[in-house]
């Protein structure tokens, strides 16, 4: 059955394996992520669930999200993701998912908001060269030529063109990322390795798209 589930990034620490070796993990906080809404074939066209998670003030929720939630028969939450499983129909409204839904070596993808770094030039920003360091060269850091010279004066840079600009702060999807180790007691889930997203944030954890790997 396709799953998936909401949590909160914990940060990174690491366990060992019964055979004594370590692993580095990223501690997710997976419990009491509510099923919010079942989408169907029949009535919207597709297959989906909606999940929330997180606590919020009664303050910050609008009156629609609150009618929204209401008709769930949930409390406000504070992050709402849906996901297009097949297994939709599985869930049921108001439900309350938990990190059981997975077990131990199972192989996800894990999507996040990757820290935002603010403006960066191309070097950092996009891997390019730098320039002469020598004392004669006037460009060390700077992009170089980045347009065509066409006649008529009608030069551009085309849409796209790799430049110095905001860095970070996108979503991000990282593959075939292995479950160490799954604490339903403390609603904890122990992902192998790092994922996106600084310490806080949320992310969205399902089956993989690429089990066959």
């Amino acid at each position: 059955m396709a799953k998936g589930i909401l949590g909160k990034k914990l940060g990174m620490t690491q366990i060992f394996t019964p055979e004594g070796k370590l692993l580095p993990v990223t501690v997710v906080e997976a419990g009491q992520c509510v099923v919010l809404l079942n989408r169907t074939v029949e009535n919207d066209g597709y297959n989906a669930v909606q999940l929330g998670v997180g606590t919020v003030k009664d303050k910050k929720v609008t009156k629609p999200m609150k009618g929204h939630f209401a008709k769930a028969g949930v409390k406000p939450v504070k992050f709402i993701r849906e996901m297009r499983l097949p297994g939709a129909s599985d869930y049921t409204v108001g439900q309350v998912v938990g990190p059981d839904v997975f077990s131990d070596g199972e192989v996800v993808d894990v999507t996040g908001t990757a820290k935002g770094k603010g403006f960066a030039g191309g070097i950092k920003r996009h891997n390019f060269k730098r320039g002469p360091m020598a004392h004669g060269s006037k460009s060390h850091r700077e992009p170089g030529s980045i347009g065509p010279r066409m006649s008529g004066g009608g030069g551009k840079v085309f849409k796209g063109k790799k430049l110095p600009g905001r860095m970070g702060g996108h979503k991000v999807t990282v593959q075939r990322l292995s479950i160490a180790r799954v604490d339903a007691a403390r609603n904890l889930i122990l992902i192998k390795g790092a994922i996106p997203g600084p310490k806080g944030s949320y992310v969205v954890i399902r089956n993989t798209v690429k089990p066959g790997k």
